[in-house]
């Protein structure tokens, strides 16, 4: 049987999923390199090799992402074809998640939110705010340079020594905020932070800068589920810190099974379901 490959090509990461003809998973893979055409390259050859198909049974290529325009042509021959990042974005993070409608959030170098629905995908806006400030901030705070670093920090850092909560300025809660809800984010600056403390810091105030986004976003479009995609997405504290904003404004966030390959499952699906929906 045909299939249908879907490559999201990023600045040092690409990843790649695909799909038999009749919507049935092949598999998924991510490789890293610093060349986003040395890492798309490799990718395809590395998945074909490990699902065990020749190229003559790859129909066709859809590409997306930020490196995507580097490609112009076929791809060892195989018809290549290109699709919005944006409509890749909606689609992949709808079918991960199995839900009809909702608020795609990518959190990639920057993020980005995505409302999908029946009537359509869009674009709605987005943020600097993401991976890139947490590798940039991290660096200088923290001297870690790695994504991986970075999250191993994290892992072991106290936030109470980073950031002033409600129960730093009140002896009771401020109206529906309780006491250890963030009322500044590297506010408190205690004493003895190290690096672990820092770190943490970091991630919390970019999830909590986007969930907030993402609060807006919900009230002014009536919508209630949040699908969160992207690199950050993998950050094991991150499902802990958006619960935090979930109890607090009534919405809900979910972080769906292989939520960083969403945009390239968007990409393949774009082709097999031409109309968004599926059979």
């Amino acid at each position: 049987m045909n299939v249908i490959i879907g490559i999201d090509v990023g600045g040092s990461t690409t990843k790649i999923v695909g799909y038999y003809e009749d919507g049935k998973l092949v598999g998924r893979l991510m490789v890293e390199a610093a060349d986003p055409l040395t890492s798309a390259y490799g990718a395809l050859g590395k998945f074909v090799n490990e699902n065990k198909l020749s190229l003559s049974q790859v129909k066709q290529i859809v590409l997306t992402g930020v490196g995507a325009s580097l490609f112009k042509d076929d791809i060892y021959g195989i018809p290549a074809r290109h699709v919005d990042e944006f409509k890749a974005i909606g689609l992949g993070g709808l079918a991960l998640s199995n839900k009809k409608e909702g608020l795609i959030i990518s959190m990639g170098t920057g993020t980005a939110f995505v409302r999908a629905d029946k009537t359509g995908i869009r674009h709605i806006g987005g943020s600097g705010v993401g991976g890139g400030t947490v590798l940039g901030l991290c660096w200088r705070l923290c001297n870690a340079r790695s994504f991986e670093t970075i999250v191993e920090l994290a892992h072991n850092g106290d936030l109470k020594k980073v950031d002033l909560n409600i129960s730093d300025i009140s002896a009771g809660d401020i109206s529906t905020l309780a006491p250890e809800v963030t009322a500044s984010n590297f506010g408190k600056m205690a004493d003895g932070l190290t690096a672990e403390d820092l770190a943490r810091g970091v991630l919390n105030m970019v999830f909590q800068t986007i969930g907030m986004l993402a609060v807006f976003a919900c009230r002014n479009d009536n919508v209630k589920d949040v699908i969160i995609t992207g690199t950050l997405s993998t950050v094991p504290c991150a499902k802990t810190l958006f619960k935090q904003v979930e109890r607090l404004y009534n919405i809900k966030f979910i972080i769906p099974a292989h939520s960083i390959y969403a945009t390239a499952t968007g990409a393949a699906l774009s082709y097999i379901y031409p109309d968004g929906a599926e059979k």
